[in-house]
């Protein structure tokens, strides 16, 4: 979208950009990175015109950058304000007797609370009002600059428009007007002279020459080949961390559904990069709540070997949190929109005792255990304080280890003021010199292009990892994907209906954020040591 809202700005003929949204699942930050390219086709000299059915927060936040906002006649817009909500389990789980054995290290991290509090700590609930009024802040900003309301008329937009129409909407300054899709054309022409206006959709570049279909030989061998994204001359390489950071290879559905980001798999598209001389810097685009920190150290010494030798730069969509937050701080430079989540340096870890579980299901669990420590992580019984403690010094070195790499990468930034667990939005982490740019991926990479030198045109942008082959996928499928492929994994038949539950309660919408946030929890099943940021925060 970014892409084809450039081309709409370089296209001399237009006059005007209509984006019409239909039931896209905006997030707040993708809604700020399009208000940014938005932005830039009216300084083009075009105007831009804001379509769709149903208003919620981020839509009103992108059209808050646009010339004008309409919606479907019989359309709905809900600005109410943000909320959010925590459940604390601790009662709920000595209900059932189960006891959550888990660590932290970082007074503000919060990852073991709902699990172990009956309500939050004064540390976490700081952490939490500050990130939220981070982002209440940035969304009156954005409504107040491009509606021209004051504080008084937004508060009272908020208070009429909770749940409204498009009239009432409108009266209170949020929308343009009100029409039918089928008068649109009518509408338009008014604003842009009496020759009427036609329309013209900007689709995608062409990709690849598609295969010869007479030959279904030829056909079919096509779709088993490997995706070819080799530079053909001076590249910019996009690297993606999208999901749970796992070990190993890279692998997609996972017991959610959520794509998890191996250490190995990018090490060797890292490694790759490195070699070739036609790739002239790298962009990392990091959307992770973090996951393990074994591999999280792996990625950061990945991109701190590349940046001996080419620029690394990261560009953070939703969050990058903990671990994510960990590979972000390889990179020479950060990028954040005004929303993202970043931080949360700190660690998590531990088990989850049944004993009590078991004793009112009249369940006998018999542990045996060889070797001094065989038992530490057994789910029968509890800690020790003895062994809690020991848990802890040992998360306490991850931690350390975390905090000497933050150090490294940001030099400026006050650690007192930044760890622990404290999470940011990206205009706060800005301040705090956690990130060096409010921007966006194009942003990041146009940014580095004149770095380069690399003159408008004269380059190309790759991103990886490719896609999968049909090979690829189908082996996943039945679980013989070749080594190094991003796998298609199989999700659990019995947590299907639990997924399809989640996917129901949260929306479409929200889902992604809570599916990868499990996921990357659900490694606490073989990693006792995570960097992971602690809640999925979801924006209503």
């Amino acid at each position: 979208m970014v892409s084809l809202l450039r081309r709409a700005a370089d296209d001399a003929a237009s006059k005007g950009v209509v984006v019409r949204l239909r039931e896209a699942p905006l997030s707040i930050t993708q809604a700020e990175e399009l208000g940014r390219e938005i932005r830039r086709v009216r300084a083009a000299g075009k105007k831009v015109h804001v379509f769709t059915d149903f208003y919620g927060p981020a839509e009103i936040v992108l059209g808050a950058h646009a010339d004008e906002v309409i919606i479907q006649e019989g359309g709905a817009v809900s600005l109410p304000g943000l909320y959010m909500e925590e459940l604390f389990l601790a009662d709920a789980l000595e209900w059932v007797g189960v006891k959550a054995e888990l660590v932290q290290v970082g007074a503000y991290k919060g990852a073991n609370e709902s699990m172990t509090r009956p309500g939050p700590s004064p540390e976490w609930d700081q952490n939490i009002n500050a990130l939220l009024d981070g982002m209440y802040a940035n969304l009156r900003t954005r409504i107040r600059a491009g509606r021209r309301l004051n504080d008084a008329q937004i508060d009272e937009a908020m208070r009429a428009a909770w749940m409204a129409d498009g009239p009432t909407a409108r009266r209170v300054g949020l929308l343009d007007a009100s029409i039918d899709l089928p008068d649109l054309s009518d509408h338009l022409a008014r604003g842009y002279g009496a020759s009427g206006v036609s329309w013209v959709n900007i689709e995608h570049e062409a990709g690849a020459a598609a295969p010869d279909m007479s030959n279904p030989f030829a056909a079919i061998g096509a779709l088993f080949q490997e995706p070819e994204i080799y530079p053909e001359r001076d590249t910019i390489a996009v690297v993606h961390i999208d999901g749970p950071i796992i070990d190993g290879e890279s692998t997609q559905g996972g017991l959610f559904g959520e794509s998890g980001v191996g250490s190995t798999t990018i090490r060797r598209i890292l490694e790759e990069l490195k070699s070739d001389d036609l790739i002239k810097g790298i962009v990392i685009r990091i959307n992770s709540p973090g996951g393990s920190a074994t591999a999280s150290e792996i990625i950061w010494q990945g991109l701190h070997r590349v940046s001996k030798e080419k620029p690394v730069w990261a560009s953070v969509g939703d969050m990058a949190a903990s671990g994510g937050y960990y590979v972000a701080v390889g990179s020479q430079r950060i990028y954040a929109n005004e929303s993202s989540v970043l931080g949360s340096i700190g660690v998590v870890g531990g088990k989850v005792a049944m004993t009590g579980l078991y004793d009112k299901l009249r369940v006998r669990s018999v542990g045996r255990a060889r070797g001094p420590m065989g038992h530490i992580l057994g789910s029968s019984a509890p800690w020790t304080d003895a062994e809690r403690e020991l848990v802890r010094a040992k998360m306490k070195e991850t931690y350390d280890l975390f905090a000497s790499r933050v150090s490294a990468g940001r030099p400026g930034m006050d650690l007192s003021r930044t760890a622990e667990g404290r999470l940011f939005t990206g205009a706060d982490a800005v301040g705090h010199k956690m990130a060096d740019k409010v921007g966006g991926l194009q942003d990041a990479v146009a940014d580095m292009a004149a770095h380069l030198n690399l003159a408008d045109g004269a380059y190309d942008v790759l991103e990886y990892p490719g896609p999968a082959s049909l090979l690829d996928v189908i082996g996943g499928a039945l679980g013989a994907a070749a080594p190094g492929s991003v796998q298609a994994g199989r999700d659990d038949p019995a947590l299907s209906p639990l997924v399809a539950a989640g996917r129901a309660l949260v929306g479409e919408r929200h889902w992604p954020a809570v599916r990868d946030h499990l996921g990357a929890l659900m490694q606490l099943r073989d990693r006792p040591v995570l960097l992971v940021s602690p809640r999925a925060v979801i924006v209503k």
